[in-house]
């Protein structure tokens, strides 16, 4: 029987969609056909730019067959991949279906080339590896992102430099020297001198290999700073650099360790890197792969394109940034994995040159592919454009040990209040702070208009979410087992800006937050306004499940707080010890003015911000608390009650009818709550977290519908 298949139908076949395929078999002097594949990621791009030359809006795949793919340089998918036309065709980089797909920004070393030390231990030689070693630096609060130093992973884990102790950190001892403390504008770099108390460091050699890391001065303030002298006969540490606040002692979090040291790698986890170009390590298994970080720049950048979609793809084993976005639409990473490496999985927008001197805030120089001086700079110049573009994000990846946070997610017009619509959604991250710790969330989000949905953010020793901006949407997400080392710090975190308002916050988990200092789920910190928080479920959140910092119109409807020491604190602190910042000229005045804070679009979306200097802003108000459940909570509310407004809210130190108490706190239809509460709405506890995807409709294949 003869079957007549429509020419149209031939034609889209034949010539809308072009297909290039790579393999680690393949070669780049191919043309990139199902029989001729090319070998190289750089290969497939040039196929697919010759492709495009056409002008022809055409959609064009890059297939990729299970393989590693070490990376010698960025892969730059950029306005050379996009038609003359209007409409760009769409672009695909997808993983075979079931390969295993990985690009490495590392080096595997031939067990032929690791030789014995004369200590017993392994050691490699990066020189004879024509390998540039990267030597450790200061990382710590106020300090820039950077590019990690050379790691080393064995069978895919990651070994850390060797250190002691091994697994906790040991009480600072007397200050004889704070050093010199840049925040108060000494930028004169002297270091700090202190004592310790143990014997170990006296078995030490060579300090000026050697550094120590700890919350040195405030509990939220994590610094690595390199050692210039121990002195032995004293038990003295000096170091060669200050922190921003200095040195202090006598806090329960004023601790350090010790890292990089050679007399200390004695775990199979740990190695030690040599100024001259080394790594000693115990060694490994004679079937092991060995693999050091070599590339430091982006393993891959999509800038000014639109319609990217990368699916399926592992990025690993790098110094630097996974991907990075600019100047993008409709660009998608979707089903990947970003682990083991040096700096933030994804960024979604520029950053700033880092700066010299060590600053809390200041003003420095838009610049692409890096993170840089970012945080210090976004504090000063709160309305700053990061060219994030629109609709880009990530969905159902997975993202775990990255040494600096996992996600910067930006975009959207602060001046304006345009939306960008940019987004992490399903994805699941954690373990993302191996080497910088201080301010580097799982997520850091910016802007206006991006939105958190759906993931799951865990094993952190610092924040889960910091947030910048506006109109952004946090929902559905398990957040917990964050702020693990912190003080004074939250798993959401935001303040100092009343302008950053119609943040929703809804029908999130935070559970098992926390230590015994003051740690928070959701932290409105120094003045912060008109966040709406609205069926969350707080349970053993913290030590201040809710802190509100002076700010007003926040709103607490429909939540449960359940096994905590306190449910909401409120202060009044712009009237006494922060009342700086209300000044003429000051933090507040300066962030409502760069936005135009009286005048359309603002004065339209937040009526209340208008009249904020004319009604005392150093008292919170309007601060709503009802329709809550507080279950098993020693203090519901902590600070004066006049500065909330609290309404039909139910408390109880009995089971009130969940689901499974500790697993699933969703509600029985008979629970005493529906009648308590007049209008509570379930909470839909299956909803929380990642959610099991059969097929994405951000799949590559389903846009091309």
């Amino acid at each position: 029987m003869l079957v007549v298949i429509p020419g149209y139908i031939i034609a889209r076949l034949l010539f809308s969609q072009i297909n290039i395929y790579l393999s680690p078999s393949g070669n780049d002097d191919n043309s990139g056909n199902r029989f001729n594949k090319v070998k190289t990621i750089y290969g497939a791009l040039s196929v697919a730019t010759a492709k495009r030359q056409d002008g022809k809006n055409r959609d064009i795949v890059i297939y990729i067959d299970e393989g590693r793919y070490e990376l010698s340089g960025t892969i730059e998918i950029d306005e050379n991949l996009a038609t003359a036309n209007a409409g760009s065709g769409r672009l695909g980089l997808i993983a075979r279906k079931g390969a295993d797909v990985r690009f490495s920004g590392g080096r595997i070393i031939p067990a032929s080339l690791i030789e014995d030390d004369n200590t017993g231990l392994k050691k490699i030689d990066l020189k004879r590896l024509e390998i540039e070693i990267a030597e450790p630096r200061a990382v710590g609060f106020s300090r820039p992102y950077g590019e990690a130093w050379t790691e080393l992973f064995i069978d895919g884990q990651p070994s850390h430099l060797a250190r002691w102790p091994d697994s906790s950190s040991v009480q600072t001892g007397e200050i004889i020297d704070r050093g010199s403390v840049p925040r108060d504008d000494d930028y004169s770099g002297r270091g700090a001198t202190f004592r310790y108390s143990v014997e170990q460091p006296s078995l030490w050699s060579g300090p000026t290999d050697i550094w120590i890391s700890g919350y040195f001065m405030h509990g939220y303030a994590e610094d690595a700073v390199r050692l210039a002298h121990i002195d032995t006969v004293n038990m003295l540490f000096i170091t060669s650099q200050p922190t921003l606040y200095g040195f202090g002692s006598g806090k329960p979090w004023q601790k350090w360790y010790a890292f990089n040291i050679k007399e200390e790698v004695n775990m199979q986890n740990e190695y030690y890197l040599d100024k001259e170009g080394y790594i000693l390590f115990p060694g490994a298994d004679s079937t092991s792969v060995i693999e050091v970080s070599v590339l430091g720049d982006p393993m891959m950048t999509i800038e000014n394109i639109s319609n990217v979609t990368v699916e399926g793809i592992v990025f690993e084993s790098s110094r630097g940034i996974g991907v990075y976005m600019e100047n993008s639409t409709d660009c998608i990473l979707t089903s990947c994995t970003f682990r083991n490496l040096g700096s933030v999985a994804v960024s979604i927008g520029r950053g700033i040159q880092p700066f010299k001197k060590l600053k809390h805030e200041g003003e420095g120089v838009a610049s692409s592919r890096i993170l840089g001086s970012l945080s210090q700079h976004i504090y000063s110049n709160t309305i700053f454009d990061r060219k994030a573009g629109y609709n880009n994000g990530l969905i159902n990846c997975h993202i775990y040990n990255t040494g600096a946070g996992g996600v910067h997610l930006g975009g959207g017009n602060r001046v304006t209040l345009e939306r960008a619509g940019n987004f992490v959604v399903n994805c699941t991250i954690h373990d993302y702070n191996r080497i910088e710790k201080s301010y580097r969330a799982g997520i850091d989000i910016s802007g206006v208009g991006n939105r958190i949905s759906y993931c799951e953010i865990f094993d952190a020793p610092s924040m889960a979410i910091l947030l910048h901006g506006n109109e952004h949407l946090i929902a559905f997400n398990d957040i917990h087992d964050v702020c693990l080392d912190v003080d004074d710090q939250g798993a959401i975190y935001y303040g100092r800006d009343p302008s950053e308002r119609g943040i929703k916050i809804h029908y999130n988990y935070f559970h098992e937050l926390g230590n015994e200092h003051r740690t928070t789920a959701v932290y409105h910190d120094d003045g912060a306004c008109g966040a709406d928080v609205f069926g969350n479920v707080f349970y053993r959140a913290g030590t201040i499940p809710v802190l509100i910092g002076g700010g007003s119109d926040n709103r607490y409807k429909n939540n449960m707080f359940i096994d905590c020491p306190l449910g909401i604190h409120v202060d009044n602190r712009f009237q006494n010890w922060s009342d700086s910042s209300l000044e003429k000229d000051g933090i507040i005045d300066q962030r409502l003015k760069a936005v135009n804070y009286s005048q359309a679009p603002y004065s339209e979306y937040y009526p209340a911000l208008a009249n904020y200097w004319t009604e005392d802003p150093s008292l919170p108000k309007r601060n709503i608390v009802s329709n809550n459940l507080f279950c098993n909570v020693d203090q519901i509310f902590r600070g004066n009650e006049e500065w909330l407004v609290t309404e039909e809210n139910f408390t109880t130190n009995t089971d009130p009818g969940f689901t499974n108490p500790g697993v699933d706190f969703s509600l029985k239809k008979e629970s005493q709550v529906f009648k308590e509460l007049s209008g509570f709405k379930n909470i839909p506890f299956e909803s929380i977290g990642p959610q099991k995807l059969k097929r994405s409709s951000f799949t590559f294949l389903d846009r091309l519908k």
